[in-house]
């Protein structure tokens, strides 16, 4: 659109609908495999009573794919009166210089398959004023016409033009929501109309859809590139409708025709395709065709012609798509008929998963860097693999120590790990002399069995200091240096400054600094505003990042051009004392502690130590923050598995005073009242359920032989053989900090868990500012003492009540609290979107990823269905990834030894073999698991490493115990796992390489 150089109101008028669009009345289509609805349109005729009836009838199929999932029960009552469409008021607009002051175009209507809900309305916004500016609150309000159809006209004054713009579909409910549709690629082409009315037929383009996986970043720009194929059809001078269809899993040389009963479409002759076009960065195949001569209704569908052959290859569906919209000399039609009706789960990739600093090369410094991903492309590459994917990789330098291994516990969630750094890659003809220096200490690193974090941080920040000495005014001049600082200065300057005073006061805990303890951008612009001016200190942050970011650009560039994608890792959480935290406090709860509650693998839940989101805080800015972190994400990768998933629908919370996570709750939740209580009929005392119940039988049963001892220094006595806990040691942060300075033994360790225990040992947790009215159920409430000391007719009206908390209530709220936050996140990125579901997985959960298109995590020990022990990769849906183990598990030989009764029922029930199982996991075993998931209909198997090398017993490492990555009930476990065998020799290997490069092959991955 032109410069607006005066703007004066002008009335755009609206038809009243059975003007415009008489009803649908054929029989709606379906794509079978999608449920995909398919536009039909009528003659342009006027409407009676009696056609309303019957377009309301024309389907009683609901489509499920264009049914919001809320109020999906309710649907809207056909038109039975004429509705007249509210006039529109909007600005004038001035056309480009180029383009023509008179127009021949006077109408534009919008016809949109889509079945409501009661209370639901339907508008289009895009990138005109016409539909809004983008704008939701001033988008064009669509009308409704019967049920499965909504439609609206906008007349545009005499002599005005309009020029091309973006759009697309929204619906919001009675409460005021918005449910947008996925995608940008609904378009309006005035270069390609010349009409007085143009009428756009649309379908609604639904996140959940399979198909639409595919124009995600990963697929379109490295799986699937290689298949377009170039083709044009034959433009008539004069065409009366435009056909659009998506097909995005066509093969090298397959284009789509048209085919169909009209004589322009050949009479349904396969010889004769009239093949559609697209450009290769366009989503649509278009043709334009002339029907105004033709006999309607037009039957038709589309097929795949290989051009190559000249050979027919399939056609879509069994039933016709039809059109009974006769062409006429002022009218245009353009149909967008979505999705084509072709097998849509034909691609199955696999990929290998495992830390960059897990990674071992003949050229690395003791641990994996960004530059041995090359090598893991080639390897990957070489045996048939598609995704290499990676942990998180962000900078966690908190105290220099390694603590900071943790790598979910980033400082930035911006900023990359200076431990990754390739040294020989920052360094230049000058300084390239100092890294002979450095070849005794790398030699020495490079052959130890694990990553000695400390040394090697040290190392290499030593290095890079003296390399930037020489090089800060040179590197700093750079266009290519000066674009990086731009576009990422909104974290670089904080990070920076936030790294230089973490060292100058000693610790990451900002609170504590005596300067700058309270981020103020002005005053951190006096010592970070540019490169040039900033301290030695802040302005080294700035050189390392940059070549940090060089690296693993240049790590993933080189993936893409061998076909192969990465897919990295964002955390759910922040690091408490982290320059995200400092920067802007408001965005999180820092009162607060974020983690898990218990399970299998931690039975007294998870504690992180993050303070958890203020998600009403982030979205009054629209997720600004998210949307951020999701742009410095796609530098560097096409897909992201988000840690954690479950904490968008709610997070276990924890308090403060707590150091377990089995003291936590689900925030948000809705609570149980005191009133639900009383009316269940349970009248005890509310200090009995709320406060820590001892008796001397707890004593007993939780210190053993040392219980005289926690009776005289931690209890005091409340009545016969009834304890309380001293106020100095009532909470568990409170036992921690006492037993912090004494001496490590067996017997203050038995006392500090047993306190621990006995801090824990209660049933409801008081909900925060509810004046003793609002609680919430401590988790696995039947397994405290105090449950048990309860009669039985309590326990039984408690058990219910715990059911309903836990399983029933939340659901429906938990689910609006996700999509309040996941289809905004995922409209502002079209990387490929996989979240890590697992642990106690609401009922709510499936269905939103299902429908936002989020591919699930299955694992095989860890089933979602509480009835079975374990899950078969069979049983996998195709939007999922499959694997036997992740980085927070044993591998398949580690969890093989681990529980033999479990091992024996696996061996006979999901391996299908007789007899006793062996005790080790031998590699015909480890192989025949691998090929379980190798065959699954998942669209991914992804595979730990270690699980692959474990197929051959020549290569794999003897102990499997050491290939362990993290003990997620250990807070303070020490993330040094490394590949025993470099990449170099993984290269070598041809009779490993080879057998499994036959089994991914095979399987069609």
């Amino acid at each position: 659109m032109g410069t607006e150089k005066k703007q004066s109101k002008k009335k755009i008028s609206t038809k009243k609908v059975d003007e415009v669009l008489p009803p649908l009345k054929a029989e709606l289509q379906t794509n079978s495999q999608t449920d995909e609805p398919v536009i039909v349109t009528t003659p342009d005729k006027k409407v009676t009573t009696a056609d309303k009836k019957s377009a309301g009838k024309a389907s009683e199929k609901k489509q499920s794919s264009t049914i919001p999932a809320s109020n999906a029960g309710e649907i809207m009552q056909p038109i039975v009166e004429k509705k007249k469409l509210k006039k529109v008021k909007i600005k004038s607009f001035e056309p480009k210089e180029d383009v023509p002051q008179q127009s021949t175009l006077k109408r534009i209507s919008f016809q949109l398959k889509y079945h409501t809900s009661v209370g639901e309305n339907i508008f289009v916004t895009g990138s005109h004023p016409i539909v809004g500016n983008n704008n939701v609150e001033q988008a064009f309000a669509l009308e409704y016409l019967n049920e499965e159809y909504w439609v609206g006209t906008i007349d545009l004054p005499e002599g005005e033009s309009v020029d091309s713009f973006e759009y697309r579909y929204f619906v919001k409910d009675a409460s005021g929501n918005t449910n947008m549709e996925l995608g940008i690629d609904k378009f309006f082409d005035t270069s390609l109309f010349n009409a007085e009315e143009v009428r756009m037929l649309d379908t609604w383009s639904f996140s959940g859809q399979v198909e639409n996986t595919f124009f995600t970043e990963p697929f379109q720009n490295v799986l699937l590139k290689q298949n377009f194929t170039a083709t044009s059809s034959v433009e008539p001078t004069k065409y009366s409708h435009i056909f659009r269809v998506k097909a995005p899993l066509l093969a090298k040389n397959q284009v789509v025709a048209l085919y169909g009963s009209a004589a322009l479409l050949n009479k349904w002759d396969i010889t004769k395709p009239v093949l559609l076009s697209r450009k290769e960065d366009e989503h649509w195949w278009s043709v334009k065709i002339n029907l105004s001569n033709e006999a309607f209704p037009v039957t038709y569908k589309y097929g795949i012609y290989d051009i190559a052959t000249r050979q027919f290859v399939q056609m879509e569906g069994d039933k016709n798509r039809i059109i009974y919209d006769g062409g006429a000399s002022n009218k245009l039609s353009v149909v967008s008929d979505g999705f084509a009706i072709f097998p849509n789960n034909n691609f199955k990739g696999a990929g290998v998963a495992i830390p960059v600093f897990s990674l071992r090369s003949q050229q690395s410094f003791g641990v994996g860097e960004f530059n041995d991903m090359k090598l893991l492309v080639d390897w990957v590459k070489h045996v048939g693999l598609k995704v290499i994917q990676i942990l998180p990789v962000n900078d966690t330098i908190a105290t220099h120590s390694w603590v900071d291994s943790y790598p979910y516990a980033a400082i930035s969630a911006f900023a990359l790990h200076p431990l990754f750094l390739h040294l020989p890659s920052i360094t230049n003809n000058e300084n390239a002399d100092l890294l002979g220096g450095l070849e005794p200490l790398k030699n020495e690193l490079n052959s130890l069995d694990k990553v000695d974090y400390e040394r090697v941080l040290v190392a290499k920040l030593q290095f890079a200091q003296t390399v930037f000495a020489t090089q800060k005014n040179t590197i700093f001049q750079l266009a290519d240096f000066q674009s990086f600082f731009l576009e990422n200065r909104h974290w670089l300057v904080p990070y920076a400054a936030f790294s230089y005073l973490r060292d100058e006061y000693g610790t990451p805990d900002f609170s504590t600094w005596p300067k700058y303890n309270q981020y103020n951008e002005d005053e951190i612009k006096g010592i970070a505003s540019s490169p040039e001016e900033a301290i030695d200190a802040i302005a080294f942050q700035f050189f390392v990042q940059y070549h940090l970011h060089l690296q693993l650009k240049a790590a993933t560039e080189y993936a893409h051009q061998n076909g192969i994608i990465v897919k990295g890792d964002i955390p759910i959480g922040i690091y408490r004392n982290s320059s995200d935290a400092w920067q802007e406090p408001g965005l999180y709860n820092m009162n607060k502690q974020a983690g898990a509650p218990p399970d299998d693998f931690a039975i007294k839940g998870q504690n992180w130590g993050f303070p958890t989101y203020n998600w009403q805080r982030m979205q009054q800015d629209g997720f600004t923050w998210w949307k951020k972190r999701f742009a410095q994400m796609r530098y560097y990768f096409d897909a992201f598995r988000i840690d954690h998933i479950l904490g968008f629908f709610r997070i276990w919370s924890i308090p403060m005073h707590a150091v377990e996570g089995i003291l936590g709750n689900f925030v948000p939740a809705l609570p149980v009242y005191k009133s639900e209580l009383e009316e269940r009929g349970i009248h005890l005392d509310l200090h009995r359920l709320t406060s820590p119940y001892i008796n001397e039988g707890i004593v007993w049963e939780m210190f053993g032989d040392l219980a005289g001892k926690a009776k005289d220094e931690f209890l005091n006595i409340t009545g016969y053989e009834h304890y309380a806990l001293k106020p100095e040691f009532d909470t568990q942060r409170k036992v921690e900090k006492h037993f912090e300075h004494l001496q490590a033994s067996d017997e203050n360790h038995k006392l500090k868990y047993g306190l621990f225990n006995l801090i824990s040992n209660i049933i409801l947790l008081g909900a925060e500012d509810n004046e003793g009215q609002q609680f919430h159920f401590r988790i696995e409430m039947e397994g405290t003492a105090s449950f048990r000391y309860l009669n039985g007719d309590t326990q039984s009206k408690l058990k219910d009540l715990y059911v309903n908390y836990f399983f029933r209530r939340q659901d429906h709220y938990w689910r609006e609290q996700a999509m309040q936050k996941l289809p905004e996140l995922k409209r502002s990125t079209n990387m490929l979107i996989c979240g890590e579901d697992l642990g106690m997985v609401p009922d709510c959960v499936p269905g939103v990823m299902k429908q936002l298109g989020i591919l699930s995590l299955e694992i095989q020990r860890m089933p979602k269905d509480p009835t079975k022990e374990f899950f078969h990769p069979n049983d996998a849906p195709y939007l999922s990834v499959v694997t036997p183990s992740t980085h927070d598990m044993s591998t398949i030989r580690g969890w093989w030894e681990e529980d033999a009764a479990k091992t024996q029922r696996f061996y006979n029930h999901q391996l299908g073999k007789w007899g006793n199982a062996p005790f080790y996991c031998e590699p015909q075993l480890n192989t025949a698991i691998i090929i379980q998931h190798l065959y699954s209909p998942a669209m991914w198997s992804i595979f730990q490493l270690q699980d692959l090398l474990g197929m051959d017993g020549s290569i794999r490492r003897v102990n499997p115990n050491d290939e362990r990555i993290n003990v997620p009930a250990n807070p303070r476990h020490y993330w040094q796992y490394r590949m025993h065998l470099s990449l170099e020799d993984l290269l070598n290997h041809d009779g490993f390489n080879d057998v499994l490069r036959n089994y991914i092959v095979s399987s069609g991955r």
